[in-house]
Order: C-alpha cells, then sequence, then structure tokens
C-alpha cells in the first residue's frame, strides 16, 4: 500500500473523532444553559407558587376571622316572634315610622308635618338594625341615661326627640302620641334581646381611629364627587322618590338636612358612620372607603351650610365636650378650627391630662 495513503486514514480518523467531540462539548454546553434556565424559571414558578399560596392562606385565616366577629353581632329581635297581636301591630307601625318617617311626619306626611323630609332609617340603617349602621342595639339596655350633652338622666322619648327635633330638624312628639309610643316600642323590641346594663357587639356607629392630620375639606371634595355624587348629587341636595315624600337619597346638606345639633354633625361620628355603610352597598366586611378618605369626606359635608339649632343648652360643662365638637367655649386652648377638623390627638392627650390632674387634686 502507498505510504502516504496510509498516513492520510489515521488523520481522517482523527479529524472525525475532533469533529465528534467538538459537537458533543457544544450540545453539552447547550443542555446545561437550556436546564439552568429551566431551573431558574421552575424555582421562580415555585417561589411564587409558595408565595400565591402564603397570599390565600392568609386571605382565609382573615376571612375566618371576619366570620368569627361578625357571627358575634347583634342581631334584632324577630318581630315574627311577637304573640300579642297588639304589641305587634304597635311594633310594626314603629317599624314603619323608623323605615319611612316623612310619610307620616314630613312636609307632606300624612300624620302631620313636623319634621325637613328626610327618615329615621337615612341614619339608622335598615330601620335600626344593621351592624355599625348607628343600629339601636344598645338603646333599650342602656336607656334611661346619663348624658353630657344635656347633663340630665334621659329617657326614650327624650332621646326619640332629640333625633327628631336635630337629624330631622324637627318638632317635638308629645310622650302619649301613638307615633311617639310606636316608635319606643319598635326600639325596645327589637334591643329586648341585650341585657340591661350591657352594650351589644356592633352597635352604634365605629369609632375610627384618629388622624395625624387635620381631615381635609378639599381632599373630601374630590373623594365626594367621585364616590357619593351619583346619589347625593353634586349639589348635595339628595334625590326625592317619584310620591315626592321621601328621599330615595337623603340631603347631607342645605335647608331640608340635618342641623348643627345632629350627631352626624360632628365629623368623627360621620366618618365613622360612611366607613362600613358608603358608597351604597358598603358593609363592615367589605368597606369601600380608607380611613383617610372617611375623614375628609365627612370633613367637606360638615364644612357645608345647613340648618343651625341653639346649643346653648348643651353640654353644661364644658369640660365633657368631645374633642369634634366645633362650637365653644372649650376647657382647653385650642381653636374652634382644630376642634371641627383635627388633629384630634393633642385635644384628646390634653383632655386625658387635665383629667388625671384633677383626680389628684385633693378636696
Amino acid at each position: 500500500m502507498n505510504p502516504e495513503k496510509q498516513n492520510i486514514i489515521p488523520f481522517k480518523s482523527l479529524v472525525k473523532r475532533l469533529i465528534y467531540l467538538f459537537i458533543t462539548i457544544i450540545f453539552l454546553v447547550m443542555v446545561f444553559f437550556v436546564g439552568l434556565f429551566f431551573n431558574t424559571t421552575i424555582t421562580a414558578s415555585f417561589q411564587n407558587n409558595d408565595s400565591n399560596l402564603d397570599s390565600l392562606y392568609i386571605d382565609a385565616k382573615k376571612k375566618v376571622i371576619l366570620q368569627n366577629e361578625t357571627a358575634k353581632f347583634w342581631k334584632a329581635a324577630d318581630i315574627a316572634l311577637i304573640k300579642d297581636s297588639t304589641l305587634k301591630q304597635e311594633v310594626e307601625y314603629g317599624k314603619d315610622l323608623i323605615a319611612h318617617t316623612a310619610k307620616y311626619l314630613g312636609p307632606n306626611g300624612s300624620v302631620k308635618p313636623i319634621t325637613n323630609g328626610m327618615n329615621c332609617n337615612n341614619c339608622h340603617l335598615d330601620a335600626g338594625t344593621k351592624p355599625w349602621g348607628n343600629n339601636y342595639g344598645s338603646v333599650y339596655s342602656m336607656y334611661p341615661k346619663m348624658r353630657s350633652r344635656s347633663g340630665q338622666v334621659e329617657d326614650l322619648y327624650k332621646r326619640v326627640n332629640d333625633c327628631i327635633e336635630r337629624s330631622l330638624n324637627g318638632q317635638p312628639l308629645e310622650r302619649d302620641e301613638k307615633e311617639m309610643k310606636a316608635m319606643i316600642a319598635y326600639i325596645e323590641y327589637i334591643g329586648s334581646n341585650v341585657p340591661k346594663g350591657k352594650e351589644s357587639n356592633a352597635s352604634g356607629i365605629y369609632d375610627l381611629e384618629y388622624l395625624n392630620r387635620a381631615a381635609d375639606p378639599l381632599k373630601g371634595s374630590a373623594l365626594y364627587n367621585k364616590k357619593c355624587a351619583s346619589c347625593h348629587q353634586m349639589n348635595g341636595q339628595g334625590i326625592l322618590a317619584e310620591d315626592k315624600k321621601e328621599y330615595t337619597y337623603p340631603p347631607l346638606w342645605g335647608k331640608n338636612s340635618y342641623n348643627s345639633g345632629a350627631g352626624l354633625f360632628r365629623i368623627s361620628r360621620f366618618a365613622g358612620y360612611i366607613k362600613y355603610n358608603m358608597p351604597l352597598g358598603a358593609s363592615y366586611e367589605s368597606p369601600q372607603l380608607s380611613d383617610e378618605e372617611s375623614w375628609d369626606i365627612a370633613a367637606y359635608v360638615g364644612n357645608l351650610e345647613r340648618p343651625s339649632k341653639d346649643l346653648s343648652q348643651d353640654w353644661p360643662n364644658i369640660t365633657k365636650k368631645p374633642v369634634d365638637h366645633p362650637f365653644g367655649p372649650f376647657s382647653d386652648s385650642f381653636t374652634e378650627t382644630q376642634h371641627k377638623f383635627g388633629p384630634f390627638k393633642p385635644i384628646k392627650a390634653e383632655k386625658t391630662k387635665n383629667k388625671k390632674n384633677n383626680l389628684k387634686t385633693p378636696l
């Protein structure tokens, strides 16, 4: 055999092996990088899944806690269980008076025209039975009671008339009038499942924590236009029902709204009220406003014109005035503006300090 041919054969074999080796190395490098890529993706996927699972677990835990909490909320005594037909009729009439006050006592009311056209239901939702909806859960159990606003022990007759004169900007009912007796019978019956002297869970209005700043009417104006005006209208005058006797959505300011002596005129009350009730459909389980939004909307609404009331007899002991009562005189050095919009924490701190000092002062 030709020596040159003999040398070519091993050379070709060597080249072929080198090519195979090179291809193998390239393949292994590709496998390495592909594996690295998929490993990173899979790891990230597992991490995301873990994160999602954690989030689902936290949400489920919160839901259980919320369910356990709301299960303890007060529920009104069932009117259907009343066996005395006379009492049942009176209680049902009282409920209708609460739900549709204006039909009986409004400007076009069938009994007499003594109120502004709003219903008690506008402030005491679901006829006074909604949790944190300014309900009547603790009214019967806690009355008669001493009230600092009047400086007197008040009974339910006085309490109901307070709402009529302030929130409905109206004239009081007589103690023996059918409508007064019916409303009291209703309030007493639905709260009869709460022991005397005890407060029910989720009764009245939720107490929102004070902000570290003053509530801002300008921010509240923008929020009102975005979240409230569709029902209460841009001018705040609400929407009358077709019968023109009551409001589908009540006025929040103006001549037909509650006056300056009403509880909701204090922005802490209004903020706590709308937090878990507004906009329409909101609840304790599903709020639609943040705390700050609630405070700012309350500041805006509370800063607008409404009927005034003579409050000269209110708070005979001025040290008992709430921190957000906006009318002087005060027992502290803070201005009416700060008492109206806050910040309230400094006012509360001074009130607490003064109370402690008074307790230490010898008689």
